[in-house]
């Protein structure tokens, strides 16, 4: 069998394939994923669960261990205290059980373990592709496939994680005082689909860039653009290798705590009356006293590592990891060079998106989102000052004008006159050059009363093929090479480059943000925030970023607080799903 380029055995680098129906729109690749997703979850309802041996008692009877011992008598040292207070709480048969209750006869249960075991691959993986640093895997054939093990672990990583969460919610797992162990999970979810972001972002390919692109428009209409920028890879990658894992493992080492501390939840148990159902309340709380079975967790973890591992090095060979080429200027300028100048023209006119676009480039008010009468764009105001005719043409232009004279005359003309004669010029021109042809590489561009324009134009556009805009609009801010703004809103102010996302079906109207480019899925569980994209009523608003913000962020918290709104609280009650769970356990009490 013939192994490509990226050294898989199956190419998924061709076009996507797409499902339609009514207005949802999901790639082949993500269909495919959510239904074994489904079929997954379904079979480890349904599968009969391995039976283990029982305790030497069939009470959870096992001699508590005498914590006195493990401190003096009580005094006023704070140490002491804390330690008698966490050995009370976590006790080591606890924290490191050898049993565990009779009702643990699921699939379902094994999903929590192999969610920390693909987390662990991710970690690792990531871990190499860091050391590698950000360039690695794109040049070398061993990065590359780190880069896929990393991809893959991710993808399974998020994929158990949602697994285990719906089969928490149909066991209503929050009951018995374990509202704070399903809302750190939830947190923890919320936490990993902003990891995936950043490491999305991080990658430095054209996917990196559309993702970036247009995603700030979500983050500065909340006005946290000015700080968190999306195009600057660098800041993003310190997010995505620093900060956030930080803040995952914290909150996922919480969830575990709070799960070995309140135990796993009861089974579900019906209760007519008010009395019978304050003892049940209070039983659920309680900590289990029937029947146990041998449990190893460091034996279940090991063997979920194993499978994971097994999983991931498995995909990563046959199927690699996505990588196309970013759209570079020069890239843009060869491939599409009427595009090119005629947005070039758009910079000088002050028509492109990014002249008009606010806070925080400018003070533009084409691309400001505000509801309620609230503007979060404005109130946070302009931290990254973008003159697009001056910083994307002026400047370059005058870095290579000595030498040119008739560059530094056009320069010195257009300069000298007033801002209403360089827009009428720069209009002008950017009308005629909609009949550009091209005759041995050079463009042709109708007369036009256009002045100095066309000079100016032509030369950036040499300029932009040689590669020098590129470098002269990363070299116009400090330090790191890493903050891609400038380089990027030019390249969007173009048809190329959106031409090209549009090719791959990652635009928001094509549920884009679900997407990956060729036939590798994508994002799936991004679904809910690209949902709102396609309302008719919210897609035609100028204001669709904020809505969808505000109404994805509504439907995060409704369901962190799931444990405590009447009536979605008690939909696993009413759909029984949990029985299938637990048939077991229901079948020994015949009920």
């Amino acid at each position: 069998m013939k192994i490509n380029i990226y050294g898989s055995l199956i190419n998924l680098n061709h076009p996507q394939h797409y499902f339609h129906w009514s207005f949802f729109s999901i790639s082949i690749a993500n269909l495919i994923i959510i239904l074994l997703m489904v079929v997954i979850f379904g079979l480890a309802v349904i599968l009969p669960f391995p039976k283990s041996k029982p305790s030497k008692n069939e009470i959870n009877d096992e001699p508590q261990l005498d914590f006195n011992k493990y401190s003096s008598k009580p005094d006023d040292m704070l140490i002491k205290k804390v330690r008698s207070f966490l050995l009370s709480k976590l006790p080591p048969n606890k924290l490191l059980p050898d049993n565990q209750p009779s009702y643990v006869a699921s699939w379902i249960y094994v999903f929590g373990v192999a969610t920390i075991a693909a987390l662990g691959m991710v970690i690792v993986s990531g871990m190499v592709l860091a050391i590698g640093g950000v360039s690695w895997w794109h040049q070398s054939t061993l990065g590359h496939f780190f880069n896929s093990i990393h991809l893959w672990g991710v993808e399974l990583f998020m994929a158990f994680m949602v697994i285990h969460l719906w089969g928490k919610f149909w066991m209503a797992a929050w009951r018995g005082k374990r509202a704070l162990t399903w809302m750190t999970g939830v947190a923890a979810f919320a936490v990993s689909i902003l990891e995936c972001f950043t490491g999305y972002l991080s990658q430095q390919n054209f996917d990196s860039q559309w993702i970036a692109t247009n995603g700030k428009d979500a983050i500065n209409s909340t006005g946290l653009g000015a700080f968190f920028n999306l195009m600057n890879f660098g800041q993003m990658i310190t997010w995505h290798i620093v900060i956030i894992p930080l803040l995952l493992v914290t909150v996922v080492a919480l969830h575990i705590i709070l799960v070995r501390v309140r135990g796993v939840s009861h089974p579900i148990q019906k209760a007519k009356s008010k009395a019978a159902k304050k003892v049940l309340k209070a039983a659920e709380a309680a900590e289990w006293r029937g029947p146990t079975k041998k449990y190893d967790i460091l034996k279940e973890g090991i063997i979920a590592t194993i499978i994971v591992l097994i999983l991931v090095l498995s995909f990563a060979t046959l199927l690699s990891s996505p990588d196309q080429p970013p759209v570079t200027v020069a890239t843009w300028a060869k491939l599409a060079p009427a595009d090119f100048m005629a947005t070039t023209a758009s910079e000088l006119a002050g028509t492109s998106e990014s002249a008009n676009y606010g806070p925080p480039y400018n003070n533009g008010h084409a691309e400001v989102q505000k509801l309620g009468g609230i503007s979060w764009q404005m109130l946070a105001g302009v931290h990254q000052g973008i003159d697009p005719a001056k910083t994307f043409v002026l400047t370059p232009l005058k870095s290579v004008s000595p030498g040119n004279s008739k560059l530094q005359l056009a320069l010195s003309e257009y300069t000298r006159a007033n801002p209403g004669l360089q827009k009428y010029w720069a209009t002008t021109y950017l009308q005629a050059v909609k009949k550009v042809s091209f005759k041995g590489g050079l463009p042709i561009v109708p007369k036009a009363n256009d002045g100095p324009v066309p000079i100016m134009v032509n030369n950036e556009l040499a300029l932009a093929k040689s590669g020098a805009i590129d470098t002269d609009l990363l070299a116009q801010r400090p330090f790191y090479g890493t903050n891609y703004t400038k380089p990027l809103l030019f390249i969007e102010d173009g048809n190329y480059f959106s031409n090209i996302a549009k090719s791959e079906h990652l635009t928001s109207n094509q549920w884009g943000v679900m997407n990956e480019s060729g036939s590798y899925p994508g994002q799936p569980w991004l679904w809910l925030y690209t949902l709102w994209y396609q309302i008719p009523a919210f897609s035609s608003s100028i204001n669709v970023d904020l809505i969808a913000v505000y109404l994805t962020g509504a439907a995060t918290l409704l369901l962190l607080l799931v444990p405590f709104i009447p009536g979605i609280r008690d939909i696993p009650r009413l759909i029984p799903i949990h029985r299938l769970i637990w048939r077991q356990w229901y079948r020994s009490k015949n009920t």
